[in-house]
């Protein structure tokens, strides 16, 4: 499949993997940091007390963004598990309805979620909710990331959505899916 928002699933992708690294970078600091004491502790001297305050709960709210962020890089790349082993099974013509069927419930509980999320955002907006850990972080910070990335995904979907239609009634006896899922 062709998608023409292709560039923004990228930068989704992008931001989700940005994500990960700082965790990673994170986590890293941290164990440095442990390791540092420990060196000090040995040669006699103190703790130094090098510690990252709140990085489990950084690291979750990083963990949150990196996986909502990347679900249209991953559905346009054909990650997303798929149950191509039945419906592979089906003649062409009933194959590209299935999945224009399989689409459109996909996409139809993708924008519940991104309507629910929409609402959930604007609450933590509207009273200035905060994390009850040793950082107090905003709210609207981690589900601003679910949200785009939860859009980003009813995007894909319906770019997949439309494409699979029209190839469904286009010419739906040479409808095919490969290996990763695509058309």
């Amino acid at each position: 499949m062709t998608y023409r928002l292709r560039p923004l699933y990228h930068l989704g992708g992008y931001l989700a993997a940005a994500c990960l690294s700082l965790i990673c970078l994170l986590i890293t600091a941290q164990i440095l940091g442990r390791i540092v004491d420990q060196v000090a502790t040995w040669v006699g001297g103190n703790r130094i007390g090098l510690a990252i305050p709140g990085l489990a709960e950084i690291s979750g709210f990083l963990l949150v963004g990196a996986s909502f962020l990347g679900l249209a890089y991953t559905f346009v790349h054909g990650g997303h598990i798929r149950v191509t082993l039945l419906i592979g099974q089906l003649p062409p013509a009933l194959r590209a309805w299935v999945e224009v069927f399989c689409l459109a419930i996909a996409l139809t509980l993708c924008l519940y979620l991104a309507w629910n999320l929409y609402w959930l955002l604007a609450d933590s907006i509207a009273f200035n909710e905060s994390s009850y850990g040793l950082v107090s972080i905003p709210l609207w910070i981690p589900q601003s990331a679910m949200l785009t990335g939860v859009v980003l995904f009813c995007l894909a979907l319906a770019e997949g959505l439309w494409q699979t239609l029209v190839a469904a009634i286009r010419d739906p006896h040479a409808f095919t899916i490969d290996d990763s899922g695509h058309e």
